[in-house]
């Protein structure tokens, strides 16, 4: 496909092919690397047989599990096979009520998650970002780009919950706050969404950025309200007006395709007689900083106690736990 004269012609198109490239370029050379490890680890074995060494066997065993863990992320990662998995993704960052508490707990979860984007690979970009009144954030959409970004991301769709004593209370009481994570995969052009022109109310405003300083000085920013099913998106990333309205019709693509299949799951589950809850208060997981410290996420039950860790973007272990869950 790289080789037509024509490949740059459509530069989204392009960058799609090029991305999707590099992914199974990565899966190859892993792969290989992982025969090239295999070959190391035997050879060590055979020479452990022939005379024991414990130096040498305490060394194949750290080689091992490290072996082991690549391993299990490199099945993860071919097991991620479900329809748009490959694609790059958005999420949205939607503070709960709370005020200040919630939208400062919205910027620890936005530090998180281009933390983990940026240790995992991908591109991180914020299309749109709405400051909090004194502190942290109202809402914010990020774009992630590069192979599987979606079907990674897509494990950390629902309620996030924190519990802590609050450093915006001079009583020095323990609050609970909540933000709610959406994540959908990102269109271009290889999903047909039907998208009435009288469906849509288009605004543009002034694009901010963190901090609440004025990007430009022109109205580029521009957010899309589907009417029918009231679904909202922005972008603010783009100095244009008409490329940001380009990127804010893709994200609304996106959105409306996450509905049709929370519809057909919610279908699905009232067929089989399942009873779910929709709400803050079905959190998928809880940050607890006090009084002692540990993430746990209820879906999988997994947990840890290395908080900080966490919020310096290592969240593997969730998604991971999560991804495996669901494909058993």
């Amino acid at each position: 496909m790289m080789l037509d004269p024509d490949f740059w012609n459509d530069q989204d198109s392009a960058q799609s092919v090029i991305s999707e490239l590099n992914g199974l370029k990565d899966l190859v050379g892993t792969y290989r690397g992982f025969e090239e490890t295999q070959e190391n680890l035997e050879m060590t074995l055979e020479l452990l047989r022939e005379e024991a060494d414990t130096e040498l066997q305490e060394e194949l065993g750290t080689e091992l599990k490290e072996y082991t863990a690549k391993l299990d992320d490199f099945e993860l990662q071919l097991l991620l096979s479900e329809p748009y998995d490959k694609n790059n993704a958005i999420l949205e960052l939607h503070p709960g009520a709370g005020g200040t508490e919630s939208q400062d707990w919205g910027s620890m979860l936005l530090r998180m998650y281009t933390r983990w984007g940026e240790k995992r690979g991908f591109k991180v970009e914020t299309l749109d970002y709405l400051p909090g009144d004194e502190a942290g954030i109202k809402s914010v959409t990020l774009g992630f780009k590069g192979h599987n970004a979606y079907g990674y991301l897509k494990a950390e769709k629902g309620v996030h919950r924190l519990v802590r004593i609050s450093p915006f209370d001079s009583s020095g009481r323990r609050h609970t706050s909540f933000v709610s994570i959406d994540v959908m995969p990102e269109f271009n052009e290889e999903i047909e969404i039907e998208i009435r022109t009288e469906d849509l109310k288009v605004d543009t405003y002034r694009a901010s950025g963190a901090g609440g300083q004025h990007i430009n000085t022109t109205d580029s920013a521009v957010r899309i309200t589907h009417i029918p099913t009231g679904a909202v998106v922005s972008c603010q990333q783009e100095r244009s007006q008409i490329k940001n309205r380009e990127k804010a019709m893709n994200m609304l693509k996106a959105k409306l395709y996450a509905l049709k299949i929370e519809e057909q799951e919610a279908q699905m589950a009232e067929i089989r007689g399942e009873q779910k809850e929709i709400g803050w208060g079905s959190q998928i997981r809880s940050y607890v900083f006090h009084p002692y410290s540990m993430v746990k996420d209820h879906r999988t039950n997994h947990e840890t106690g290395n908080l900080q860790a966490v919020m310096d973007g290592d969240i593997d272990g969730f998604i991971n736990s999560y991804l495996r869950s669901k494909m058993q």
